[in-house]
């Protein structure tokens, strides 16, 4: 099957010939032509899928047809990455169609967004947090939204974003076309999707498991020797494209420094950097002046590189979920890829729970020329005792 079939707007069909589409994704096979006929669709997929062009190019054929100047679709995504990301690809589909789409998300100065929200736009694309501050200064005019979608709906219920999502539903017209995408279903999601979807159609594209493109490693390691395990590895794989993950933004700043001086070519990307700061990280990382991009959860779905060779989890994730989305950053596009965990004594319970997700044990290695035997500094032997002490209470950060 072909994008002609489609029979999209011919403005649109030039977008996808120059954006070097030719044949659909399973899921923009089963949506398209959905989303075009008006229903609701219930979308149950991975990152990676296409899933952005199954409702962007029937959002943009639609709104060929109408008024200009106002803001006909709402598209309501958890991060900013994953916002600019959307923003994008409709400037890039829909570059023939003169459709303005505009962003608003946090961590950037709104009188620009108020600006750009006043010269008109047909598409927004949104964080919750701001787009309700837009709403509520009476910056932003909802009340002609046809097409609403709402993306990654399981993580803006893991960032706490369902009460805002609900507050936003209830200011935007309840006569419209709504399309609810998320990777999983826990409850709160399916009761959402209950409350604001009209006889929808549900697609699934895939299941909850890695893509067979990817290779999965364990790597024992004590936590105190994980730096230099990491910096001894990445010596080894010889990548020019790596996406470490950590479990908090101190971490991901303190190891990126340490890759620095270290001589590799990295960056982070993590909570406390401007909104500036991340979009050249990630353009530096995309564009391969970046070697290693250090990174929280926040960049698990967000980034949308086709070539990073290797995903490295210095810290297990929280969740098998959790797992599937970072390593879904590598082996794309029928690409290969390898995805490399750092384990300690305490993961026993994360590491079955991979396994079982994955469907097979996950092989440990060992990496030849490491000294395991390094003792662990007086300091980390004290922070370990303490945090025994509390019950091994950790905090978490973006």
């Amino acid at each position: 099957m072909k994008f002609k079939a489609f029979n999209l707007n011919p403005s649109i069909e030039a977008g996808i010939a120059d954006a070097g589409f030719v044949t659909p994704t399973p899921i923009q096979i089963e949506a398209i032509p959905w989303v075009m006929n008006g229903r609701d669709i219930m979308g149950l997929a991975q990152t990676g899928t296409g899933k952005t062009a199954a409702f962007a190019l029937p959002i943009l054929h639609r709104l060929m047809q109408g008024k200009r100047g106002y803001v006909r679709s709402l598209i309501i995504a958890p991060t900013r990455e994953l916002a600019e990301q959307i923003h994008d690809d409709i400037n890039s589909l829909g570059k023939d169609t003169r459709m303005r789409s505009v962003t608003v998300y946090g961590g950037v100065n709104i009188n620009t967004q108020i600006q750009r929200l006043k010269r008109g736009a047909e598409i927004v694309v949104a964080c919750p947090g701001r787009l309700l501050d837009h709403m509520d200064r009476g910056t932003i005019d909802l009340n002609r939204v046809e097409v609403l979608v709402i993306d990654e709906a399981d993580h803006m219920f893991d960032m706490g974003f369902l009460p805002d999502i609900r507050r936003i539903l209830k200011r935007i017209p309840a006569q419209r076309q709504t399309l609810l995408f998320s990777a999983t279903m826990p409850n709160e999601i399916n009761r959402l999707a209950k409350d604001i979807l009209n006889d929808p159609i549900t697609i699934k594209v895939g299941k909850t498991a890695p893509a067979d493109t990817v290779s999965h490693a364990h790597y024992p390691v004590a936590q105190h020797l994980k730096t230099a395990f990491l910096l001894k590895l990445l010596g080894q794989i010889n990548s020019k494209s790596v996406l470490v993950f950590t479990r908090t933004k101190h971490r991901a700043k303190r190891l990126d420094e340490q890759l620095s001086r270290a001589g590799f070519r990295s960056a982070s990307l993590q909570g406390n950097l401007s909104q500036g700061r991340r979009q050249a990280a990630l353009d530096g990382f995309r564009n391969g002046r970046i070697q290693v991009l250090v990174a929280t959860d926040i960049a698990a779905r967000g980034i949308d590189v086709c070539k990073i060779s290797h995903v490295i989890n210095y810290d297990i994730p929280d969740t098998p979920d959790a797992y599937i989305h970072r390593i879904g950053r590598t082996g794309r596009a029928d690409q290969s890829g390898d995805a490399f965990t750092l384990i300690t004594n305490d993961d026993k319970e994360m590491v079955n729970n991979i396994d079982r997700v994955i469907g097979s044990k996950v092989e440990h290695r060992t990496l030849t020329g490491f000294d395991y035997g390094v003792p662990a500094p007086k300091k980390h032997l004290q922070d370990a005792t303490s945090s025994r002490r509390h019950g091994g209470i950790r905090k978490y950060s973006a």
